[in-house]
């Protein structure tokens, strides 16, 4: 057990302190490539996805979109759960401590199936669910034909993730990234092909959509297994080893961990995804300019949240050792690599926002102008929050690293909701600034988010504090 305290050491020489900074900004960026490009990927599959529904007509795109509501709000859910096996297998990998860091996998992959059946039955009754809620028979319909496809995904998703952060904790992310690069065109082939009926396969349209996902999700946790199980350096840990036997205590201290997670992430989605509701309020082509912006928001944030994710690996692991000023070191060394990054890709975001709707737009784009204009506006206006949401995601990752969850989540509720979405309607309506209102209220909430997490880091590790670990 580490015990909580403070921990001091002697100051390293100047020359000496320069080079243990380099080694930790060469350890960050070894582990946070590929998985930053491991998110880029999950986003590419989706991308494709919506590319191949897109042909089916508006109301399936439409369809989809009511669907994707449903199913990412369980989606969040668990995926902050199985977040937290990065934290425990990281803290016990820097203790030396491998029977550890299989029961924290293990925990994951329980606490993934446990929560995935009662979810996933849910999801089956989507489209009573819409329909409920007000929306149209023919939109609820395609919409469960959908969630019927993509019934029993979530489950082999979030052990994919469970295993992928397994991967990660113990310093060897890349097969995770080589399993979602082979991913991307299986799943684009396998969905269009469903999809009208090709190859001998059956013709499913939406169905097809989502059954290929789930098809994909469960080859993509199967070949994740395998890795660990058969293939070096995984192997030694025997992850397969009395799987069948429950550790309450340490699901305990997942739960702990990880349903703050969950409730940060809700809480982040839900301000994103009912700004759409205030956009669509304005107008038709406010919400089509302000869908292809924050899709390149979203996308740009995946590479800082590969380092965040990087930065709980690489705290957490100090945690183990219980080496306090390695802590501290290694969240900052993730928080200036983050924002190193963050300002490059913004540049570049900014200097060629005027090309970048037209990509999204198409054929399209000729009789879109107001769009792709509003759009690079907003791209424009963006450059205000898309530094400070990365430097939120890498501060709320090393604060992971430290089993700190709760305090951050309070801090979700006021940034985001009392701050962000307050203001996104008090500009954009009450001060008649329209879309630009609601991105200001992004800008506000990622900003005194990013703010309270990098003071509560600063504060927590100056004075050498270290959680209780297992």
């Amino acid at each position: 057990m580490t015990p909580i305290g403070t921990i001091t050491a002697a100051a390293p020489a100047p020359q000496g302190e320069r080079l243990v900074w380099r080694a930790e900004f060469v350890d960050t960026l070894r582990l946070a490539w590929p998985m930053a490009l491991t998110q880029l990927g999950q986003i590419a599959m989706m991308t494709t996805d919506l590319a191949l529904i897109g042909r089916l007509g508006e109301t399936a795109v439409a369809a989809v979109g009511l669907a994707h509501l449903i199913l990412f709000v369980g989606f969040v859910f668990g995926m902050g759960l199985v977040s937290a096996v990065a934290t425990l297998a990281a803290q016990a990998y820097g203790a030396r401590n491998p029977r550890m860091v299989r029961r924290a996998l293990r925990m994951g992959l329980w606490a993934a199936v446990i929560l995935g059946i009662p979810i996933n039955l849910v999801q089956l009754w989507g489209e009573h669910i819409l329909i409920a809620a007000g929306q149209t028979q023919e939109a609820a319909t395609l919409a469960g034909r959908y969630l019927h496809g993509l019934a029993w995904s979530m489950i082999p998703a979030w052990c994919f993730i469970a295993l992928r952060n397994f991967m990660g904790a113990v310093n060897r992310p890349e097969p995770a990234l080589w399993i979602t690069l082979v991913a991307i065109p299986a799943n684009a082939l396998l969905a269009y092909a469903l999809i009208h009926g090709l190859y001998g396969l059956p013709h499913l349209d939406l169905l097809g959509a989502g059954f290929a996902t789930t098809v994909v999700n469960i080859a993509m946790c199967i070949a994740a297994v395998w890795v660990c199980y058969a293939c070096r350096p995984f192997k030694k840990y025997r992850v397969l080893g009395r799987f069948w036997r429950m550790d309450w205590r340490l699901m305990r201290q997942l739960v702990v961990i990880g349903m703050p997670i969950s409730g940060s992430m809700m809480l982040e989605w839900g301000l994103f995804s009912s700004a759409a509701i205030l956009v669509g309020w304005i107008g038709t082509t406010e919400l089509a300019a302000h869908q292809i912006a924050l899709q390149i928001g979203a996308i740009m944030f995946m590479v800082p949240f590969g380092i965040s994710l990087a930065a709980t690996v690489r705290v957490g692991h100090a945690v183990g050792r219980g080496d306090a000023i390695a802590t501290r070191r290694a969240g900052f060394a993730a928080l200036a690599l983050g924002v190193a990054v963050a300002a490059i890709l913004t540049l570049l975001v900014i200097i060629f926002r005027a090309v970048i709707p037209q990509i999204f737009l198409g054929d399209a784009a000729l009789t879109a102008g107001e769009t792709a204009r509003l759009a690079a506006a907003l791209l424009l206006l963006g450059a205000t929050w898309f530094v400070t949401d990365g430097i939120q995601g890498i501060m709320a990752g090393a604060l992971r690293g430290l089993n700190d969850t709760r305090v951050p989540m309070l801090y979700a509720a006021l940034s985001f909701w009392l701050v962000g979405f307050t203001g996104a309607y008090a500009l954009a309506f009450w001060f008649g600034l329209g879309v630009f209102g609601v991105w200001i209220g992004f800008s506000l909430a990622l900003l005194l988010f990013a703010l309270l997490l990098t003071v509560r880091f600063w504060n927590l590790t100056a004075r050498g504090y270290l959680p209780a670990t297992p």
